[in-house]
């Protein structure tokens, strides 16, 4: 068996974000005793990925001691929806906002979307089995015309950053959900360090 050497550069870098995790699963424990607070909301649709990428985000979240929120896993019957959610995502540190083909039919998934742009949340975009320049808001006369324009600017803004894109045909889901875990865990290194210096 051949053993892998790492240059004392990578071994540094390893051991600042152990130490940086620790720190902020430190924190994680003393602010968890607030219930509306969680980590990184999942907002998603879920006819199309509650029960694939969503809840393995989730689960994979979850293992690494962070506190994801996924409404049906942390909502119980009844609790009152819309406080419930906003509350999450006024809370939350970082969104994940999980694109797929009809997530733009949901006046839930938008809602949820641009409560983040007016939180000035960070939000880290996939795109699962959808182009950004196929995401569109289709007014079907049902959302009143100010929701409208905010999931219209909250969906621009989402389209204009940087996210993963996924295939569920030919991707690897252990790859996207460790990448975007990776990133989460970067952006509450980066939260905690603009918070308390």
């Amino acid at each position: 068996m051949r053993r892998q050497r790492y240059s004392s550069a990578v071994i540094k870098k390893f051991l600042a974000r152990q130490t940086a995790t620790k720190e902020l699963l430190a924190t994680n424990d003393a602010v968890t005793k607030n219930k509306a607070y969680c980590d990184v909301f999942i907002n998603h649709r879920g006819i199309d990925t509650k029960r694939t990428l969503a809840t393995l985000l989730y689960d994979h979240l979850s293992r690494q001691k962070l506190k994801p929120f996924l409404d049906n896993k942390n909502m119980k019957p009844g609790d009152k929806l819309f406080d419930h959610i906003d509350n999450a995502i006024r809370n939350c540190k970082v969104g994940i906002a999980v694109f797929s083909p009809n997530y733009c039919k949901s006046y839930f998934c938008l809602h949820e979307l641009a409560l983040f742009a007016e939180s000035k949340k960070k939000v880290i975009p996939i795109f699962c089995d959808v182009k950004p320049s196929q995401l569109s808001v289709t007014d079907n006369g049902n959302v009143p015309e100010k929701d409208l324009l905010r999931f219209e600017s909250a969906l621009e803004e989402a389209k204009c950053t940087v996210g993963l894109t996924f295939d569920s045909l030919e991707g690897n889901w252990l790859d996207v959900v460790n990448s975007a875990s990776e990133i989460v865990m970067e952006s509450l290194i980066e939260t905690k360090s603009i918070n308390f210096h």
